[in-house]
């Protein structure tokens, strides 16, 4: 029979490998600043536009082999660096999560298996299939978020839960937005909002979860 007290424990972590979910955070922001400067230009609602329209263009323009307004977009390279980077260290964070908790139930398996399953679908978003990614990941993900944040308010962790619970719901409107088109011009603007809010969010979580776990000693480093 399967031990729920088993999920995430795969061996205690050395050295700096817990902080790599941050590390892979960074290297998406600074990589999708980078892909922001390069990106030829425009947007759906303004297709001539030059470079990256903060107000307008998606994030996921700038994965395209071909920028909105025709040219071959350079900053692809940086962008699809950038969210492996981030799905990388975020899968890590999922692989681990669950040791946060001293007792594990079944919410605590769904948010695993479901977490790590979203971000795996995700590295994929640069492919020709975007709307069906966005559609898998967010159902996973949806999962993901709220059994997540149901978990972090029961085990003592009430102010995680509670930004876990706002990310969800800034995620669902961003997901109703995208499939209704109602208030669609200002998505881009609204999608911005809540990669920070879950940057935020899962930084907090690997802050809470290296607290946990104490791996950084001396002899860590040796």
């Amino acid at each position: 029979m399967f031990d729920l007290n088993s999920i995430g424990n795969t061996g205690k972590p050395s050295g700096l490998v817990l902080w790599l979910p941050g590390i892979g955070i960074l290297f998406f922001l600074v990589l999708y600043v980078i892909a922001a400067f390069t990106y030829p230009g425009g947007s759906a609602a303004e297709p001539t536009h030059t470079g990256f329209d903060f107000w307008n263009n998606y994030l996921c323009d700038l994965l395209d082999e071909y920028a909105i307004n025709g040219e071959l977009n350079t900053a692809r390279y940086y962008a699809r660096a950038s969210l492996f980077a981030l799905c990388s260290g975020l899968i890590l964070l999922w692989i681990f999560l669950p040791r946060l908790f001293d007792k594990k139930n079944f919410g605590h398996f769904l948010m695993w298996i479901t977490g790590i399953t979203a971000l795996f679908i995700i590295f994929l978003m640069g492919t020709q299939n975007h709307d069906l990614i966005v559609r898998l990941a967010g159902v996973f993900g949806f999962a993901a978020i709220l059994s997540c944040a149901w978990a972090l308010v029961k085990g003592g962790y009430k102010a995680l839960g509670v930004l876990g619970f706002v990310c969800f719901t800034v995620f669902l409107i961003n997901y109703l937005i995208y499939e209704t088109g109602f208030f669609i011009g200002a998505l881009p603007l609204i999608q911005k909002v809540t990669f920070v809010l879950c940057l935020t969010w899962f930084s907090g979580l690997n802050y809470n979860l290296i607290r946990k776990l104490k791996p950084l000693k001396k002899s860590d480093f040796t």
